[in-house]
């Protein structure tokens, strides 16, 4: 399964592309990551136009078969930074519905937490176990873009963990399920 996971947001928006083999986690190879960074001063469309025409491209290369973002979580303190973090999302979702790929959100903490088993970790213990995970220097990696690599191992970890539930609830209810004569 080919997996995209993005890092939303209009001063840096990270983005990776893993491949993994349905039901086997550990066989994960990275394809791309990075982060798109408009110009500070850029209007306002001319961001939003070059996170769509860079993450276009990578799905136009790459044609993954699901996208993973970042659930949106404002604080009620801060209701601007929401707004702006729309814009970025929006554009994302525009994409996804353009290229018919099957977008899925995660809360951060959810996605933390199948990573590392702790919803409260650092952005930079993140990047560690992702580093660590595909075989890459913690160096090579913007926050950003391990944010974005963390949605996709994290997507990938709860689809088995969830495939295995159902596969164990069926087995246990076609052994309870009475014969019928």
């Amino acid at each position: 399964m080919r997996i995209l996971g993005i890092d939303p947001g209009l001063k840096a928006t990270g983005y990776g592309v893993i491949d993994c083999e349905p039901g086997a986690v550990r066989s994960v190879h990275l394809l791309e990551a990075g982060t798109v960074e408009p110009r500070p001063r850029d209007l306002l469309q001319n961001k939003i136009g070059k996170v769509y025409s860079n993450l276009d491209a990578v799905i136009q290369q790459y044609s993954p078969e699901v996208m993973v973002i970042e659930k949106l979580y404002a604080h009620y303190r801060h209701p601007t930074t929401a707004c702006i973090l729309g814009h970025a999302r929006g554009v994302i979702c525009l994409l996804c519905a353009h290229r018919e790929l099957r977008l899925v959100e995660y809360p951060v903490k959810r996605i933390r937490k199948a990573l590392l088993g702790n919803g409260n970790a650092s952005k930079e213990q993140i990047r560690s176990v992702v580093a660590r995970t595909l075989g890459i220097s913690e160096e090579k990696l913007t926050l950003d873009a391990s944010d974005a690599l963390a949605l996709a191992l994290g997507f990938a970890y709860i689809e088995r963990q969830e495939s295995r539930l159902r596969r164990l609830s069926f087995a246990a209810g076609a052994r309870i399920k009475p014969a019928t004569t």
